[in-house]
This record gives structure tokens, sequence and C-alpha cells, in this order.
């Protein structure tokens, strides 16, 4: 049976965030890796600043759009960071993502390194659990002028800056005046992005498969001003009312630097994410695996 993906893109891992070192054994891994593709009858494609950067000469190339323009399926070698800017990226191409781990905890990125080739042989076969995410399109409004746009997978975060006080953010969600916030910031995420930041600051997870937000307050000053779960067809607007030194993040990977009166605009984009995970995957098994809910019982 020969597999139903033709055409495979690899983008690895290629530089450590803090050092910008090459991580160890990220050329062997992904060299590997595209031999595998090859074995499988496959025609494999190496991402051209991953080719660049590990110094893997000898293959063929493509930047990130014309891996969306021309192969089947892309194959990320790497950590959940790595798999969030791929993914904002291939969005629009509708390009499906393998995520192989290579970094630490790998809630989206979870077929493991030792032994991915039994996984990906399947997937590579049509056996495989198809999870499509939303995203979310967030705009920096100045006036009547839009000074900064991005896509976000996990969250769109107005927070205060380490030397500065609380910030004062007005939030409405479709219109609606809903309240002057007084807090360090303010988390807006996706079901996907409810496991992240938003988790650690008393958010709920949301089920991939909920049609909502969750807007979490990050220490806020008053106790009572809770987390609470919101349609994803609303539009989000955070207005800055007051602060210092505050910014908005974009999957902790893009920033934008706020002044008094900005409204961050947050509303679902036209472009979903699309996720490939073994048979069998389900998201209970991964909170089990990757947040431990199993300790303790039998």
């Amino acid at each position: 049976m020969k597999p139903i993906f033709r055409r495979i893109a690899v983008i690895g891992k290629y530089r450590e965030p803090v050092t910008g070192a090459v991580p160890a054994g990220s050329r062997e891994i992904i060299e590997s890796i595209v031999r595998f593709i090859v074995d499988q009858g496959c025609e494999a494609t190496l991402e051209a600043e991953t080719a660049a950067n590990t110094g893997l000469a000898g293959h063929h190339t493509l930047d990130v759009d014309g891996i969306g323009e021309h192969c089947d399926l892309c194959l990320v070698v790497g950590g959940d960071g790595t798999m969030l800017g791929v993914g904002r990226r291939l969005a629009a191409h509708g390009t499906p993502l393998v995520g192989i781990n290579q970094g630490r905890l790998g809630f989206i990125t979870d077929i493991p390194l030792k032994g991915y080739e039994a996984a990906l042989t399947a997937i590579l076969h049509g056996e495989y659990e198809e999870d499509v995410r939303p995203l979310m399109h967030a705009r920096v409004m100045r006036g009547d002028e839009c000074v900064f746009e991005a896509l976000a997978l996990n969250d769109v975060v107005v927070n205060r800056g380490s030397t500065s006080g609380m910030v004062e953010l007005r939030v409405e969600v479709d219109g609606v005046f809903v309240a002057n916030q007084r807090a360090d910031g303010l988390i807006v995420a996706s079901p996907t992005g409810s496991t992240a930041y938003a988790l650690s600051a008393g958010g709920p997870m949301l089920h991939p498969s909920i049609p909502g937000w969750v807007l979490v307050p990050i220490a806020p000053h008053t106790l009572s001003n809770r987390p609470i779960v919101l349609s994803d067809a609303s539009e989000i607007a955070i207005e800055v009312a007051g602060g210092r030194d505050i910014s908005a993040n974009f999957d902790m990977q893009s920033l934008a630097s706020l002044q008094r009166g900005d409204r961050v605009l947050v509303r679902r984009s036209a472009h979903r994410v699309c996720f490939l995970h073994p048979r069998g995957w389900s998201f209970f098994s991964t909170l089990r695996r990757k947040l431990r809910w199993n300790e303790g019982g039998s």
C-alpha cells in the first residue's frame, strides 16, 4: 500500500531560544527523518532555514510559503513553540501538521522522537486522528489606524512590564462593556492555549471541540475578578486605560508596545490549523500523560 501523502516537508528546531545554538543532535535527527520519508517512497523537502542552519545540503528546499503551496504534509520536529510558529504560517494553506517532539512538554508535538517510525508510517498510510484548532486574529488599533496585527494559536496577552505597576484595562465583548480591570495583565486564550499560560494563571481547560475563548486576568487587584469562558464568535476589545510599559504579545512570539488609549481587538480567524495524531489519540490521553492525571490512581 502506497502512502497517501506524497510530498512531505520537514521543519526542524534548529536554534535554541536563549543561546541561538543549534540543539545537539538536530542535524542527525532531521537527516534520519528525511531518509525515512524517502524510504517510504515519498518526496522529501526541507524548509530552507532548517537546511541552512543545520548545514544539511543536497536536499530539495522550500521556504514556509512554498511548503504550503507544494507539500501535502509537514513534519515539525521540535517543541510546542516550534509548532505554534509553523502552525500560524501554514494555516492559510491548510497544510496538515505532524509533530515529533524534540522539546520538553510536547502537548501538540506529541509523537516521541524515540520510535517515531512506527507512528509516522501509520499516519503516512492514512491511519490518524485529525485535530482541527481555531486561530485568533488580533489587531492593535491606535485611533482609527491598525499599527500591528498577528495571528495566535495559543493566546493573546496584554500585560505590564517587569518594573511597572498594575495596568488598568477596559474590556468589551461585542461592543458591550464588561469591566475595567486592574491587574498585571489579561490573557485571551483559545482551547489550545487554555492548557498553557492561561492554565498557570488559574484559568479552566477547554476541550478542543468547544468553540470558545477563555478570558483570564493575571494577578487581579480584585480577587473576585475570575476567568470567564466566551463564545469564539465574539470580538473582544481590550483598551489600555492606565499604566506604564504595557505590551501585547501573541503566542509569546511577537510583541507590540502599547500606549494609553490603544485597543487590542481579538476575534476568530478565518483560518484553522490541522494536526494529525496517531490513531487512538485523544485530548484526555494527552492530559493523562502530560499533566500526570493518572498518578495516585489505579
